[in-house]
């Protein structure tokens, strides 16, 4: 018997950055423990998901965002299948069936299926035309639709919806982006840096329609507009979906695997089957589940750990923070924004600088921040929460930022 079949088998389902990732760490720490095979649905190499809106903007191309090459999996002795889907799991067998009707056999299986658009289910929503936002083909659906098409609809006013907009509008189409509140990245900001977000864009050649709601999507063979409650519509040559994500369980609920709203797994990564781990955005941990990076390196740093037979770290989910820049315009929300009852609230406005800050405290700690225009301070901020410090000594100079508070310390 040769070394590598010697090898238990690790199976990894999802070439993606979540699993991948896992991967990488896995390598630093046993890097001659497995046999690995990666199965992956897209027929790429793993890439960087979060810079599809360079590439459909203009400022990248697909080659510029590979994570890693063909030659890194082979460089590690991964076998990858790109372009094949797994589309059954054998748990009593211990093996992974794909399209193509490849069998694999496991002895520990990693489930990094991601998430799937949510495409929101009007009539008309199949229609040629009508696309998601979620990987390297959506991009090309799009480039093609914007260079024979004028009108683009965006549906979802996040910050997935506001990438996809500015790149089609680079692109030289007219763009309406289509919200379901009355404020934009309503998850992220509040509804003051919301309103500067929205004109600043509208400033940009963006329009917006707030409080709306999709009742159709019309046209005859491919769309050809959209169709709101109130009876309105407007022209569209392309709609993007980018109402949010559904993580991607189909695989592991048809296998008998624990699922909730995603794969429910606990402190170290590990399903409800000891054998079988899973990361990412198809993961549930203590009822949350999760579409930052910040997150989801920490889940693969500890599934790593636990398949090299480190087991003593835990995943402990912590603060998260988002920054989002669109043509020029700087973001930063951390922490919980929103506040409560007791909190209080430390306000910055100058509207001639285009600068908005907003503190939430409670007692003498810093619980959120949302900043516009100016965010060098954001990840400060975010230290400051992270860390539950004690912020009395420097609350009357807390709004003007790190350096003002340590040259007055």
């Amino acid at each position: 018997m040769n070394a590598r079949a010697a090898k238990p088998s690790l199976v990894v389902i999802g070439n993606g950055m979540a699993g991948m990732r896992t991967v990488e760490e896995l390598q630093k720490l046993a890097p001659d423990l497995y046999d690995i095979t990666v199965l992956g649905a897209e027929p790429h190499v793993n890439y960087n998901r979060i810079l599809l809106s360079p590439v459909l903007a203009g400022e990248k191309n697909a080659e510029d965002i590979v994570l890693h090459p063909r030659e890194w999996y082979d460089a590690n002795g991964i076998t990858l299948h790109a372009g094949d889907p797994v589309v059954r799991i054998d748990r009593i067998r211990r093996t992974v069936h794909s399209q193509s009707g490849r069998e694999v056999r496991y002895d520990r299986l990693l489930l990094a299926t991601g998430s799937r658009p949510f495409i929101v289910p009007v009539p008309g929503h199949e229609l040629p035309g009508v696309v998601g936002f979620r990987d390297l083909e959506d991009v090309d659906t799009m480039l093609q639709a914007a260079a024979i098409g004028r009108h683009a609809v965006v549906i979802g006013g996040g910050l997935l919806g506001l990438e996809a907009a500015n790149g089609l509008k680079r692109r030289g189409m007219d763009v309406t982006v289509v919200h379901v509140t009355d404020s934009l990245m309503n998850q992220q900001l509040d509804k003051h840096a919301s309103l500067l977000l929205k004109g600043a864009l509208e400033d940009k050649g963006l329009c917006f329609m707030l409080d709306a709601h999709t009742a159709e999507i019309t046209g005859n063979g491919r769309v050809a507009g959209v169709r709101f409650r109130d009876g309105s519509e407007i022209p569209a040559d392309l709609v993007v979906m980018a109402a949010g994500v559904r993580p991607n369980i189909a695989l592991a609920r048809d296998s008998g695997l624990h699922c909730d709203r995603a794969i429910v797994v606990d402190d170290t990564l590990q399903t409800y089957d000891p054998r079988v781990y899973a990361v990412g955005e198809c993961v549930q941990h203590r009822s949350a589940t999760f579409g930052l990076v910040a997150p989801i390196w920490e889940q693969a740093k500890v599934c790593a750990a636990h398949l090299a037979g480190a087991g003593h770290r835990r995943y402990v989910q912590e603060a998260t923070a988002t920054r989002l820049k669109v043509t020029g315009v700087e973001l930063y929300s951390a922490g919980d924004f929103v506040g409560g009852e007791g909190s209080e609230d430390l306000v910055l406005r100058d509207p001639r600088r285009g600068v908005y800050k907003r503190l939430v405290l409670a007692g003498n700690r810093l619980s959120g921040a949302v900043l516009y225009g100016d965010v060098q301070d954001g990840p400060w901020y975010f230290d400051l929460i992270r860390a539950n410090a004690d912020i009395g000594p420097i609350r009357s100079r807390l709004l003007f930022g790190e350096a003002m508070c340590a040259q007055t310390a």
